[in-house]
């Protein structure tokens, strides 16, 4: 142990590995904070630079990338409601609001310690409970994964504001756009009316930044408002130990929720982020302020998004299976430099391992640094006028949509989903059990099916199991609950 140690600090410790962790971290938190540039899309333009590098250094700059890229989305969600990562577009439920009471920086303070604090335990959980987790993950097939998605959709009610059935009505929209493209059993077509672009189904980007981004400036514009300058949202104290203190019980929580789910390949920090901000309002002694500018709930969407971090490294270290997109492309990192993650490495490149670890606590006190540092320099277009910023976040928004596949029908989707956007906003339909359903129903849809292959159409296999089982006494509770609180009295429908 002692002398794998030894051999990690001698292959981490250079000017270097410690350099690029930072240069990693900064370049994902400004992918982040760009509306339309994705974590994804940074981390796969930064591989192919890591071709020449040590294998420690090369992974560690792509794993900054992701560190920092999972924070930066939520500046521009809380300053200008255009998240720079699909998890952000939570926090812009409570985030944005507060900006436009004039709390952004409070907003950002406690965003950057959620994150920091839930990327710290999700490190911690990686180092030292990877064989659990791992060994947990594995045992989930099919049945498990949609038992999980169901009781991931009862968080809508959380998310539908003051009006549940607009809640509802808004999730079954986004079921409804979620099934288009080619179905993934018989590969037949579904609603996509003769146009061949609309195969591959609708990519999320486009949606997210037209669903959150566009529908503001559109009613910007219509309204024809003045060119007016923001107030100076970064003057006076930020939030401090106290609101950090009264955020904690949400954070831990949200952190753990992370974690969990980030240890389970395919699930991503958006499920974890609305999760986890569910959670917290379920348990808040003031649900009805969630949506309105509630701190808590910056502090819970980040919680749960962050905490994925280490974690979905869990899977991709321990058995070779990467977690999401980010985490195969780091196992591409790892295959390209002969390596092959898996039980195998942990016997044969152990001493690799450890050094990768020290990399990643590292890369939290960067994410302060950083985060601080960003904070100061990027709420800075909070005080340029509408008038000016808007076009330019357009610009950004069109520039980042057709950047991904080069396509201009995912630009017409953006606007498409702006449109939409806008007139849910106008008509008051909450966006984000959209969102919810539009991400969680292809897995609820394709694990189902696979479920009724496997057991030849019969439904007792979604009861085969503990899992199963745990999952379902969850979704109960989570119904109960939602019962309860109407008794209650708080809205849910209006």
């Amino acid at each position: 142990m002692i002398d794998n140690l030894n051999e990690a600090f001698s292959l981490f410790l250079s000017f270097e590995n410690i350099a690029i962790v930072f240069v990693g971290v900064l370049i994902g938190t400004i992918v982040g904070a760009i509306p339309g540039m994705t974590t994804p899309m940074g981390v796969a333009l930064a591989l192919p630079f890591t071709f020449t590098m040590q294998p420690v250094t090369g992974i560690l700059l792509l794993i900054g990338i992701y560190k920092g890229g999972l924070y930066g989305g939520s500046i521009t969600a809380i300053l200008i409601k255009a998240p720079g990562t699909p998890a952000a577009s939570c926090t812009v439920l409570d985030g944005y609001p507060l900006t436009q009471k004039g709390e952004a920086r409070k907003a950002l303070d406690i965003a950057l310690y959620a994150s920091i604090f839930a990327d710290f335990m999700s490190n911690l959980a990686l180092i030292m409970l990877a064989g659990l987790l791992a060994g947990f993950a594995l045992k989930f097939g099919p049945p498990e994964f949609f038992t999980l998605i169901v009781f991931s959709l009862t968080i809508i009610a959380g998310v539908s504001g003051d009006n549940l059935i607009k809640g509802i009505i808004s999730a079954a929209l986004g079921l409804m756009l979620a099934t288009i493209g080619l179905d993934s059993i018989y590969g037949t077509n579904r609603l996509i009316f003769d146009n061949w672009q609309l195969m591959g189904g609708l990519n999320f980007i486009p949606v997210l930044i037209g669903l959150f981004a566009l529908p503001e400036i559109i009613h910007y514009f219509t309204k024809n408002a003045s060119g007016r300058v923001h107030k100076a949202v970064m003057s006076g104290a930020g939030a401090g130990m106290k609101e950090f203190k009264q955020c904690f019980k949400s954070i831990f929580r949200g952190s753990l929720i992370g974690v969990v789910l980030g240890a389970i390949p395919g699930i991503g920090g958006a499920p974890a982020a609305f999760l986890s901000y569910s959670e917290a309002r379920r348990n808040s002694k003031n649900p009805e302020n969630f949506g309105k500018g509630e701190l808590e709930g910056v502090a819970a969407a980040e919680a749960g998004n962050n905490g994925v971090a280490g974690a979905t490294l869990i899977p991709l270290l321990a058995l070779g299976v990467p977690g999401d997109v980010i985490t195969a492309v780091i196992l591409g990192a790892f295959m390209i430099h002969g390596l092959r993650p898996g039980p195998l490495m942990f016997v044969e490149n152990l001493p690799m391992i450890y050094a990768l670890f020290i990399g990643i606590m590292l890369s939290s006190a960067y994410l302060f640094i950083i985060g601080k540092f960003s904070i100061k320099a990027i709420s800075r277009i909070s005080e340029v006028p509408n008038s000016i910023l808007y076009p330019i976040v357009v610009v950004l928004c069109l520039y980042g949509t057709f950047a991904i596949n080069n396509s201009s029908f995912d630009v017409l989707v953006m606007l498409i989903m702006g449109i939409l956007g806008y007139f849910m906003m106008i008509f008051k339909f909450p966006a984000a059990p959209f969102l919810i359903a539009f991400i969680l129903g292809p897995l609820l849809e394709d694990n189902f099916r696979q479920s009724m292959v496997l057991s030849e159409g019969s439904l007792n296999i979604l009861i085969r199991s503990p899992i199963c089982w745990f999952f379902w006494s969850l979704t109960a509770i989570s119904v109960f609950l939602l019962i309860k609180s109407k008794q209650k009295n708080i809205p849910l429908a209006g």
